[in-house]
């Protein structure tokens, strides 16, 4: 909903809130539904309804809890009932700098680090009994700085100053946030800076209503609250798709000469074009797919990109489009060569014409209002279209993965018969049990895979721990390599045992690795530990998504049977352990 992408307008979201939940609800696409606590130091009413309605943009139903007034404590530490009957998936603990004592003027550094000692064991105590009994990620606030400074500039460096206690805290719960998985810091100290503090810590809505922020500032903790929860459950965007002229350059290399352009330290246009390209480039870092779509004569955007000024150069680039064709589908064909869904990109463009036709014609795209140049950072950034909850090893390299792909498709181009093909690729596959190593990126596969995913579930770290640890679940995970590179994980099978049956309760993968017989290799492991543990029979389940049509019939392909199905087209199958089973996957070499 275009009313609530970023920049929104506050006063809007805060007015229209009701209908702007009516239109997400009638408009339901698929979300996926989550029961979230917001659990408060101050009154949370209206930050939960605006987070809800966030939620819905992003493609998730939440069902809300929230704590009494300043009962967030109580209600972990003494398990509150309702709580526990509520059983969160996520928990938000919205505190701020209401909810903690300053120094008094004067103290010891001892006193002052007994305080500190205090209030974050306070903290730390509550976290844990939190993480223990609901096993879900929780979301923290850090604090903002205080509203005055009775020492002045003084504050940050005197051992009692309250900027000074606000950063030591703020510190330590950083480095909680670090040492702990499935634990998330809301970093509102930066929220509050950028809005501006004075704004934000309007003291009048404290007095009156014991709200810790502005009225006009809870949608911004809001929407931010709520890209943390999106990033958990896969909801990030993936694709970086850039223009060029007068987007990541000043000028057109076409007229001016790729010489001419507006790039580098010699004007100051030209290092703010640097600027935004420095800015695209470290997005590699943490796993977003860089494209180019430009209307442009490939030559000349090549000749662009290899300026000697350029930051970004035509190898940073998973897919450069540059033509005449229209852009939208130029993005549509990306997509496609990418195997994601159009959901998964962003478009960048500094023509307002070619934006709308973006938007317009390829919905789910999201597609920033950029402003001139200079706002550019600004603009993408606050957006959070890839917020970072966890970065592994598997994120650095994603754009290699995908140049690796581009290989493999040209390869197969040179074949006739596909069975060479794959062949020739040369694959070795490592097929076992969950290990604590691959814990993070199998979580996170299972939360942004949407097209190879059959019945839609989603978990956590934790929830993968609990699985990972116990004798009820047969899980498997699958890693792919071939003469190209590493795929990493790239599927996921878990089933819970049922006396002598095995119901399948999640089975992925990437579609980067579609069609390359790893589906067959986990169905063969699958069937191997199944037959270990005494099972008789799999059960499968699909259950249909506008997303994963795809694999509708994937269990009639790996020999089930169909045994219902229902009006919605979810659908049961089963499949028989007692009869012979060949192994199907044929071209890949398999370590266990």
């Amino acid at each position: 909903m275009k009313e609530l992408d970023y920049p929104f307008d506050s006063k809007y979201i805060i007015k229209k809130k009701k209908s702007l939940k009516r239109q997400l609800l009638a408009a339901d696409t698929g979300y996926i539904d989550k029961k979230i606590a917001v659990l408060g130091g101050s009154t949370t009413h209206d930050i939960a309804a605006i987070l809800e309605i966030f939620l819905l943009n992003f493609g998730i139903r939440p069902q809300i809890y929230e704590c009494e007034y300043n009962k967030y404590w109580e209600d972990v530490m003494f398990d509150n009932p309702e709580l526990a009957g509520f059983a969160p998936d996520i928990i938000y603990f919205h505190t701020t700098n209401r909810n903690i004592r300053f120094p008094e003027i004067g103290m010891s550094e001892e006193d002052v680090k007994g305080m500190l000692d205090n209030d974050y064991g306070k903290f730390c105590a509550m976290w844990e009994k939190a993480g223990s009994t609901y096993h879900c990620p929780i979301i923290q606030n850090n604090f903002e700085f205080p509203a005055y400074r009775i020492l002045g500039n003084s504050e940050c460096v005197n051992v009692a100053g309250s900027v000074n206690y606000v950063n030591s805290l703020n510190e330590r719960f950083a480095g909680y946030a670090r040492c702990h998985k499935d634990f998330y810091i809301e970093d509102i100290q930066y929220l509050s800076a950028s809005y501006g503090l004075d704004a934000w810590a309007d003291p009048l809505y404290w007095h009156m209503y014991k709200y810790a922020l502005s009225m006009e500032a809870i949608p911004t903790l809001a929407y931010s609250v709520a890209c943390i929860i999106k990033s958990i459950y896969g909801k990030n965007k993936k694709v970086l798709t850039l223009d060029l002229d007068n987007t990541l350059w000043g000028g057109v290399v076409g007229d001016d000469g790729a010489d001419n352009l507006a790039i580098g330290q010699e004007t100051s246009m030209g290092q703010v074009y640097s600027e935004f390209q420095e800015y695209v480039r470290r997005h590699k870092d943490i796993g977003v797919i860089l494209t180019v779509d430009s209307k442009n004569d490939h030559e000349n955007a090549i000749a662009g990109l290899e300026h000697p000024d350029s930051i970004l150069h035509p190898d940073d680039f998973v897919v450069i489009k540059a033509n005449w064709e229209p852009k939208s589908r130029n993005l549509a064909d990306t997509a496609a060569e990418l195997n994601l869904l159009p959901e998964s990109f962003v478009f960048v463009d500094d023509n307002p014409a070619e934006r709308e036709i973006i938007s317009a014609q390829i919905p789910g795209v999201a597609v920033p209002d950029i402003g001139e140049v200079e706002n550019y950072i600004r603009s993408i950034d606050h957006a959070g279209y890839f917020e970072v909850t966890n970065l592994s090893a598997d994120d650095a390299k994603r754009n290699e993965m995908y140049k690796a792909n581009a290989q493999r498709a040209a390869l197969e181009a040179t074949f006739s018969d596909y069975g060479q093909y794959l062949d020739s690729l040369e694959m070795t596959g490592i097929v076992r049990n969950f290990e604590p190593v691959f814990l993070d990126r199998i979580s996170q596969l299972t939360n942004k895979s949407n097209q190879f995913n059959l019945t839609t579930r989603r978990y956590s770290r934790a929830d993968i721990e609990k699985v990972s640890g116990s004798d009820e679940y047969i899980d498997i995970y699958g890693k792919l390599i071939d003469k190209f590179g590493d795929n990493g994980v790239v599927s996921v099978v878990i089933g819970h045992r049922n006396k002598d049956v095995l119901d399948i309760d999640l089975w992925i993968m990437s579609c980067r690795v579609l069609k390359r017989d790893m589906e067959y290799a986990m169905m063969d492991e699958l069937v191997r530990q199944s037959r270990e543990a005494g099972l008789s029979r799999i059960i499968g389940y699909y259950y249909p998504t506008a997303k994963n049509n795809m694999v509708r019939d994937f269990y009639a392909g790996m020999g089930f049977n169909k045994v219902s199905e229902d009006a919605e087209g979810n659908t049961t199958w089963e499949y028989d352990l007692t009869k012979e089973y060949v192994n199907k996957n044929t071209h890949i070499t398999i370590s266990r």
